[in-house]
């Protein structure tokens, strides 16, 4: 009866002084309890995992330049690594079929210069009612045929990589070349050559693949089991620090070899940093819409089920309660009634405690 009578004193004695706030400590108690101070780290991110990830180019800003017209390809100006920009020269090809089509051009363009000029007599010759309307209208039908001939094989000309400033020359110098120009389509790097100097080509065969990487991708490979860990907008980085992405995509289905799922996210900044290709170990952290502040986990003690973390003042410690958000490894996030300039004690939380209750315990 007695020892019931004595723990019921007990219990209601730690309720008592649980609800002083504050411990009474000196600066030589705390140095002989082995108490570290440390300052508060603001952080909206928590370190939830790591998972593997490659640095990837967006489908849209990565490019092939192919040949144009089948033929020889006779030289290459561009090697892997190079920046080139929208219409750079990055190699030449003999192509015989382009003389084909600078022909066909030519030939459509004298048909046209013909019909203009039987156009112009055949107007004089109706305002002065020597021919009649229907002999003018035929005249104008064949005008626009062969205007739409010869503008048809303009548009093969420059499909077949010829410039306007080209065509321009070929049609005051009637002089044909075989040489075809390849020239980058885009402003990028060269991240693959995949033709030999010298090698026939067929139509549309690769040269060159050529990447804008002012912006690049991470993607990530999620062990299934970690999905209910992720969600659009949450950041990633690697090891360093140094390279931070968001996620904007997370995948509907799950590979079958590895049982992991394809999330995607956007680097920002300094992607000078990485390579195409490259393979990285991310850390996925966990976004808050409140902030908060990283602490060790050996800060916070816990008691009837709050956590608590112990504040330095004048007089020693202020016991403050807190929110745990999440755990990673040695660290967590907590948020509660602090401004961040506070200092706590990130290491003899367990000596506090038992002294703000009145009794040895541990956390």
């Amino acid at each position: 009866m007695r020892t019931v009578i004595f723990s019921l004193l007990i219990c209601c004695a730690f309720r008592v002084v649980a609800q002083d706030m504050q411990i009474q400590i000196s600066a030589e108690q705390i140095d002989n309890l082995a108490i570290k101070i440390g300052s508060l780290q603001p952080s909206q991110h928590l370190s939830v995992f790591y998972a593997p990830a490659r640095v990837t180019v967006p489908v849209n800003r990565d490019l092939l330049l192919t040949a144009s017209q089948p033929g020889l390809l006779t030289q290459l100006q561009a090697n892997m690594g190079d920046r080139v920009q929208k219409g750079q020269i990055l190699g030449q090809m003999h192509s015989p079929e382009l003389v084909a089509l600078q022909q066909q051009y030519l030939t459509a363009r004298s048909n046209l210069h013909l019909v203009s000029l039987e156009q112009r007599r055949d107007k004089t010759l109706l305002a002065e009612g020597v021919i009649a309307e229907r002999r003018w209208q035929e005249t104008l039908a064949m005008l626009s045929s062969k205007a739409a001939l010869a503008d048809e094989a303009k548009q093969l000309l420059l499909m077949a990589g010829m410039t306007d400033t080209e065509i321009d020359k070929l049609d005051k110098t009637h002089k044909l070349n075989s040489l075809l120009s390849l020239r980058a389509p885009i402003d990028g790097v060269i991240l693959e050559r995949m033709a030999t100097l010298g090698s026939r080509l067929a139509i549309q065969e690769a040269i060159y693949r050529i990447g804008d990487l002012s912006e690049l991708w991470l993607e990530i490979n999620i062990p299934q089991e970690r999905m209910d860990s992720l969600h659009i907008g949450d950041w990633v980085q690697d090891e360093t620090g140094k390279v931070r992405a968001k996620i904007t995509l997370i995948g509907q289905s799950v590979n079958r070899d590895n049982q992991t799922v394809l999330a995607r996210a956007v680097i920002e900044g300094k992607v000078e940093l990485l390579r195409v290709g490259q393979n990285l170990s991310v850390q996925i952290m966990q976004g808050d819409k409140q902030t908060g502040f990283k602490v060790p986990n050996t800060a916070i003690a816990q008691y009837s089920g709050k956590s608590y973390v112990f504040v330095r003042n004048a007089d020693g410690f202020t016991v403050t309660e807190v929110k745990v958000l999440g755990r990673q490894d040695a660290d967590s996030l907590i948020s509660g009634p602090l401004a961040g300039q506070e200092q706590i004690a990130v290491r003899g939380a367990v000596a506090l405690k038992a002294n703000w209750l009145g009794m040895g315990g541990d956390e």
